[in-house]
C-alpha cells in the first residue's frame, strides 16, 4: 500500500471531559476538561512530540487517539478507521495497527508471566498464524536484549530492560502507529538516550509512525520531527521541532525552552522562568488559558480566546502576539 503523503492519524476538535454527572442533590462539580478542542494529524511514518506540563491533557489525548479513553466529542481516525465508532473487526484491526507503551514499564508487565509469555501473548489473543509469528528471542534481539531474558520475570529486569520488553511487546503485531508515554521516565541519562535511539532506529527500519508524550523538551528534540505543545487541554503551538525549539512563538513554549539546561551558562536567557500554578481544568480561565502566568498578558488576553492560526510556514500558534514574538527573534 502506497502511504506516501497520506495521513495515518487525523483528529478534529477532540474533547474529553470527565466527572460532570448530576447527583441526587443537583448538578455535580464542573467537568474536568482534560482535552478541550484539539486538532492534529500525523502522516504515515511521521514522528510527533506531544509536550506539556503535568495536567496539560497530553496523555489523555494520546489515549483518546487509540480509543483507550473515550473522547466526549470530535472526530478521530487512525489508518482510516473511525476510532470512536470502531466495533468488532474494526476495533481488532485498530488494536493490531496502533499500540501504546505505558509510562510505568514494570506495572505494564504481568508479574506472573515470563518475558517469553508476555511477548507471545498478543499472537494468541489475535489468533495470528504461526507462520507469521516471530520467536521471543527474535523480538528481544530487535530491542537489543540478550535471548536469555526470555525466561526472566519482570521483577528480574532493570528499568531500561523492562522498557525495552514493553517496546518489543508493542511491536509484536507489526503496528503502523506507536504511542510512547514518557518513554524515558525513571531512567538515567545513558539508559534514556539508548531507549530514544532504539525507538528512532525501529521507526526507520519498520516504517513506523510514533508519538512521544513527554514533559521533557530534550526528549522531543532528539526523538521527533514535529512538535505539538499542550497547555490546559488545548494545543498552543505546533511546528517542526527544531524550528519551535529555536524560535518559539508562544510565551508558554518560550518559558519551557528557557527552562532547558544550557551547556554554556553564559548564554542563559535573563528572562524570568515560568512561575505560578496551572489553573484547574475544571475551571479554565477565560480568554487565553495561559494569561494567568504570561508576562505578555494584556486585557485582550483575559477576554478573547486566541485561535490556533498559521504564524509562519508550517507553524501554528494560539497567541495574540505570536507573529510579533517570531519577528523579535533572530531567524
Amino acid at each position: 500500500m502506497d502511504t506516501e503523503g497520506r495521513l495515518l492519524v487525523h483528529a478534529e476538535n477532540v474533547h474529553a471531559h470527565f466527572g460532570s454527572a448530576r447527583t441526587i442533590f443537583g448538578p455535580g462539580r464542573p467537568a474536568v476538561r482534560a482535552v478541550d478542542g484539539v486538532s492534529l494529524s500525523l502522516p504515515y511514518g511521521g514522528t510527533l512530540g506531544l509536550v506539556g506540563e503535568s495536567g496539560s491533557g497530553k496523555t489523555t489525548l494520546a489515549r483518546c487517539l487509540l480509543g483507550l479513553t473515550a473522547a466526549t466529542s470530535g472526530d478521530i481516525t487512525v489508518g482510516g478507521i473511525d476510532v470512536r465508532a470502531a466495533r468488532g473487526p474494526d476495533r481488532a484491526t485498530l488494536r493490531r495497527g496502533a499500540q501504546m507503551i505505558f509510562q510505568d514499564a514494570h506495572a505494564s508487565l504481568s508479574p506472573r508471566l515470563t518475558v517469553r509469555a508476555l511477548l507471545t501473548e498478543p499472537y494468541r489473543i489475535h489468533r495470528v498464524p504461526r507462520s507469521e509469528q516471530r520467536s521471543a528471542e527474535d523480538l528481544l534481539e530487535m530491542v537489543e536484549l540478550p535471548a536469555q531474558h526470555a525466561d526472566k520475570y519482570p521483577h528480574e529486569l532493570s528499568g531500561g530492560q523492562a522498557r525495552r520488553v514493553n517496546i518489543a511487546r508493542a511491536l509484536v503485531l507489526r503496528p503502523r502507529l506507536l504511542i510512547a508515554d514518557e518513554p524515558t521516565a525513571g531512567l538515567d541519562v545513558s539508559a534514556a538516550a539508548a531507549v530514544l535511539t532504539l525507538l528512532r532506529g525501529l521507526a526507520a527500519d519498520n516504517g513506523l509512525a510514533y508519538v512521544v508524550v513527554t514533559h521533557n523538551l530534550d526528549t522531543v528534540g532528539y526523538a521527533a520531527e514535529h512538535l505539538a505543545v499542550m497547555y490546559l487541554g488545548v494545543i498552543v503551538e505546533q511546528g517542526p521541532v527544531h524550528e519551535v525549539l529555536h524560535r518559539p512563538a508562544h510565551p508558554y513554549t518560550q518559558a519551557l525552552v528557557r527552562s532547558l539546561p544550557e551547556a554554556d551558562p553564559t548564554t542563559r536567557s535573563s528572562a524570568a522562568p515560568l512561575s505560578g500554578e496551572v489553573p484547574s481544568p475544571r475551571n479554565p480561565p477565560p480568554g487565553c488559558r495561559f494569561h494567568t502566568r504570561c508576562p505578555q498578558a494584556v486585557d485582550r488576553c483575559r477576554t478573547e480566546t486566541p485561535a490556533l492560526d498559521q504564524v509562519a510556514a508550517n507553524r501554528l500558534a494560539a497567541c495574540h502576539w505570536s507573529v510579533e514574538n517570531l519577528a523579535s527573534q533572530p531567524g
